[in-house]
């Protein structure tokens, strides 16, 4: 079992320690007027990136049901087609000879694959082999490539934020900012989750306002707070509107939260979410994963809808994991540790089949140490290409975002 050794926190506050705690741990900033990309562009364009934590079974998101050795690797997980069951069964939707999508995932991501605004890169991840759940997370959310001592105080997105400037204004929807947005540019966080309702905030604020009245930073405590108020009163008009009822066990409620505030106010954002690691009893067309995957459709699904037509054209959402898992199921009805992955990209103005990036046939002589998807489409370079197109980022710029890789352009906008 590994052990995670956490790097000294380098976010810089706004507010003082003392501030900060009693406003809830919530931050933020942005900038007013025209965005500007590095290439000297007004943009609106908007990426989200979702990680899995926890390694999920990517061979059960997308379904390859062209492979024999599919079949026979997993007699009792596997997931049949949909045409090939009874109308009172669960099967996985044919995408074309080769690859299925899971039957969770039906009224969600399918209908949004069909209009061309979802796509999969599968045989995706990154060349770490320690299958740590933490190192390899770290990895990723690095981007620093294997050359060379880690720098554990910067991360991919948050030099991605330092290319576009006073473009980004960077959020991260989490209760402490990840290692992916650690760095110079300052970003806030803000946690969506076990908000005080809006007539609870008063009673504490002025009396921290206070505090720093005539202070240096008041001005920023009083942004802060009405940050925090914005935040907790679009709760409350969300719930009302669905009569408290958090559906998917609230991601969606949160998903649809993150694109309120995405679409008027945030270029870049980060979320997580954990509960992958399905080692036992992890289920086929049902059970655990097939809960967990509808639950993120369902989110996902939300999100593109609660973004509006106009701000969805323009943003892009890629949904990772540290790693895949293995291929053959184990003597749980589970999968272990493993390698490759399946990568997802959605947005309003995808372009390209729903299946892209280098592809292989799946047999047991093509595994990786003979138990793994192997990785032919490295995320560094597969987010780089799509950086490029997305925001117009040179190759210098690339260079610094993911140092050592070389952007692969997937043609995906």
């Amino acid at each position: 079992m590994s052990t995670r050794q956490t790097p000294p926190a380098t976010r810089r506050r706004w507010l003082a320690t003392a501030g900060a705690a009693a406003v809830g741990g919530l931050s933020a900033s942005f900038s007013s007027g025209l965005w500007a990309t590095a290439s000297g562009f007004a943009t609106d364009a908007r990426f989200l990136l979702v990680f899995l934590r926890g390694g999920y079974d990517a061979m059960s998101l997308l379904v390859p049901h062209g492979s024999t050795f599919y079949h026979e690797a997993r007699p009792n997980i596997r997931i049949p087609l949909r045409e090939a069951v009874s109308a009172k069964k669960p099967g996985a939707d044919r995408i074309d000879d080769q690859w299925a999508l899971h039957p969770a995932l039906s009224s969600s991501i399918w209908p949004l694959m069909q209009e061309g605004q979802a796509a999969f890169i599968p045989f995706s991840g990154v060349h770490h082999l320690s299958r740590s759940h933490f190192e390899t997370q770290d990895f990723i959310e690095m981007g620093q490539g294997s050359a060379g001592a880690r720098d554990f105080r910067s991360g991919f997105m948050n030099r991605l934020a330092g290319a576009l400037g006073v473009a980004a204004r960077p959020v991260s929807f989490t209760d402490q900012l990840p290692l992916t947005f650690r760095g110079p540019t300052e970003v806030g966080n803000v946690s969506l989750r076990n908000l005080p309702s809006p007539a609870a905030l008063p009673g504490s604020s002025p009396s921290l306002a206070a505090l720093y009245r005539g202070h240096p930073l008041e001005s920023r405590v009083a942004e802060a707070f009405g940050l925090r108020a914005e935040v907790a009163e679009v709760t409350r008009q969300m719930e009302t509107g669905s009569r408290n009822a958090i559906t998917a066990r609230g991601f969606e409620l949160e998903a649809r939260r993150m694109a309120r505030f995405m679409r008027d106010r945030y270029a870049l954002g980060f979320v997580d979410v954990g509960g992958w690691d399905t080692h036992v009893g992890q289920g086929a067309a049902e059970g655990f994963l097939a809960s967990r995957l509808e639950e993120l459709g369902r989110g996902l699904a939300g999100f593109a809808d609660e973004m509006g037509s106009q701000a969805w054209q323009k943003t892009v959402v890629v949904v990772v994991s540290e790693f895949g898992r293995t291929f053959r199921e184990n003597g749980g009805r589970g999968t272990d540790h493993g390698h490759g992955s399946v990568c997802w990209v959605l947005g309003g103005g995808l372009k390209g089949p729903p299946i892209v990036g280098e592809q292989q046939q799946l047999t047991a002589a093509t595994l990786h140490q003979n138990r793994d998807l192997p990785v032919l489409n490295p995320l560094p370079e597969v987010l780089g290409g799509l950086f490029a197109r997305q925001f117009g980022l040179s190759q210098d710029a690339l260079s610094q975002i993911f140092p050592g890789a070389v952007p692969r352009d997937l043609r995906l906008l």
